[in-house]
């Protein structure tokens, strides 16, 4: 089957997705293609199957024979399998209940004002410059990894280096290099979790010190939360804004009325789709769905982006729409039990910012055309390397 679609796919610019989703979708919403890393897989884009599939306990990130296993990119983290297959299932559900009260709705209406704070700072900082200012640089990256850093308990000044480490994880070209990072992270998270053994305090790492599990299980799961926590609400600024910015009747509109911010953040985790790449996950029986049967240890690619723009369920779906109707959620967040548990983290820091960003800078406007602006490459996350604006 050497003449299957071959990912990744072609975007037309960086606020679309691959028309060749739609067109698979139109075929198949569940359609057989070739990945990056030339193995075989199915590519799930539309949105009622991939709510399913990420429903589904016959899917999973691991594989009975992992060096067998078909491959989907040389990423370390997506690239293929990870974790154990015999107990993922129920190491699964006991992270998910060691960590629920940390990303509390309690605890995140709490840290709401304390964001706004943050967020007024940042802001004043940025009016102090004389524009054209990277807003990428200046707000949209430092919000995010000041307030993740509160949370976990993680020092603010250590930012460059865990930037660092994190920008080389989702190294998509050398895997040594990304292996090597993510290890580096674990270590340093490693030496933050023993000291806080030693001196608790009021935040997730304080918490993961004293659970019941292992030092490198500690250690890698708060790599991976200051990775996850940071990393994809950058994103989710940075694309919020580009897209308000490319439509200035509806940036107007927002600053104008600053209680149209949770809507625009719905429309913008709906829309924003820096990353290709999808979820990865592992059949652990056959499935049957709709025409297709999906057969044990084959690969299944879940593209949350994909159904997000899925027609039959959102209307005019390429169109960002701050005024679009409540109708079905879209699945940025993923779907069931694998709804992530950071999403309420990220709503509080996105609406906080959209309320405040155009309050402050109603003019804002981008200083650079969308076509010029630099993309990430190589990178799993993808996002913009900067993004200037004027006012």
């Amino acid at each position: 089957m050497s003449d299957l679609p071959q990912l990744p796919f072609p975007r037309r610019d960086q606020l679309d997705v691959p028309t060749t989703y739609r067109e698979l979708r139109e075929q198949s919403p569940i359609s057989r293609v070739r990945t990056q890393a030339g193995d075989e897989a199915w590519l799930v884009t539309g949105y009622e199957d991939v709510r399913r599939m990420l429903a589904d306990d016959r899917l999973g990130r691991s594989h009975p024979d992992p060096d067998s296993a078909p491959q989907i990119s040389s990423s370390v983290i997506l690239g293929g399998p990870r974790g154990d297959y015999a107990t993922e299932k129920q190491e699964h559900e006991r992270m998910r209940k060691l960590l629920a009260p940390a990303f509390s709705a309690r605890r995140m209406k709490a840290l709401s004002d304390h964001v706004q704070d943050l967020v007024d700072d940042l802001l004043d900082r940025m009016a102090a410059k004389a524009p054209p200012v990277d807003l990428h640089e200046h707000f949209s990256f430092p919000l995010p990894v000041l307030v993740i850093c509160e949370l976990l308990g993680v020092p603010y000044e250590d930012r460059d280096r865990f930037r660092a480490l994190a920008d080389g994880m989702t190294n998509m070209t050398d895997r040594a290099a990304a292996t090597m990072a993510m290890d580096e992270l674990s270590d340093y998270i490693h030496g933050l979790v023993m000291e806080k053994r030693r001196h608790p305090a009021e935040d997730v790492l304080s918490d993961l010190a004293n659970m019941d599990a292992d030092d490198k299980e500690i250690s890698d799961l708060g790599a991976g939360l200051l990775f996850a926590g940071h990393e994809t609400t950058v994103n989710r600024i940075d694309y919020g804004v580009v897209f308000l910015l490319s439509d200035l009747a509806q940036r107007d509109a927002l600053a104008a009325d600053p209680s149209l911010a949770p809507a625009v953040v719905e429309e913008v985790l709906r829309m924003a789709a820096p990353s290709d790449h999808g979820l990865v996950r592992y059949a652990k029986a056959d499935i049957e769905a709709g025409d297709v049967t999906i057969r044990a240890g084959e690969a299944v690619l879940i593209l949350t982006s994909a159904a997000n723009r899925d027609e039959s369920v959102f209307a005019e779906p390429d169109v960002f729409d701050i005024g679009r109707e409540a109708g079905d959620p879209h699945v940025a967040f993923g779907y069931a039990q694998h709804h992530c548990i950071g999403a309420n983290l990220a709503r509080v820091e996105l609406r906080v910012v959209f309320g405040r960003l155009l309050q402050r800078f109603p003019t804002l406007e981008l200083a650079e055309p969308l076509h010029r602006l630099r993309t990430r490459t190589g990178r799993l996350t993808g996002g913009f390397v900067e993004l200037p604006v004027t006012w």
